[in-house]
């Protein structure tokens, strides 16, 4: 039988399953913790599907049938998250911020005293908020020029320039 939010609140420590692999994981602190439960290659997996209530009943079974269609495309659920996040972290280590970061560190020594500091300020002011975030890919020069119109904007031409 399905799950019910009603039945969520109330639940003792204990398994409930949903079905199709799908559980909620009642601990005896009264956490309860969203899993799916699958085979790939021959091997039990288990893949952990948030906390509920952050994780609702519907968004759980959305991410668990999301799970199950990579398993009927031969991908392993918890290899796909974990690639996932790396390219993440790969995404994040090469953003703007962090490359722009490590070219004013570069700089540094060639630059006159007090000049670093001028810059870095700028990139803070002008830049980061907008674009600090994205990765350098996604830099292109139409997102550049719309950072320059809203420093243009507010009367910083030489900024802008």
């Amino acid at each position: 039988m399905p799950l019910t939010d009603a039945a969520i609140k109330k639940a003792k420590p204990v398994k409930l399953f949903d079905g199709g692999g799908l559980f909620l994981l009642v601990t005896p602190e009264g956490g309860r913790r969203w899993r799916l439960k699958y085979r790939f290659d021959g091997k039990e997996k288990l893949l952990a599907l948030g906390v509920y209530p952050e994780v609702p009943l519907t968004l759980a079974r959305t991410r668990a049938e999301d799970a199950r269609r990579l398993l009927a495309e031969g991908v392993d659920p918890s290899d796909a998250r974990r690639a996932a996040k790396a390219a993440r972290a790969e995404r994040a280590a090469n953003s703007f911020e962090v490359v722009a970061q490590e070219w004013t560190d570069k700089q540094r020594p060639a630059w006159p005293v007090g000049y670093h500091a001028k810059i870095v300020r700028r990139l803070e002011v002008n830049l980061y908020p907008w674009i600090g975030a994205l990765p350098m890919d996604a830099v292109t020069a139409p997102v550049l020029l719309a950072c320059a119109r809203r420093v243009e904007s507010r009367g910083a031409i030489d900024v802008a320039r």
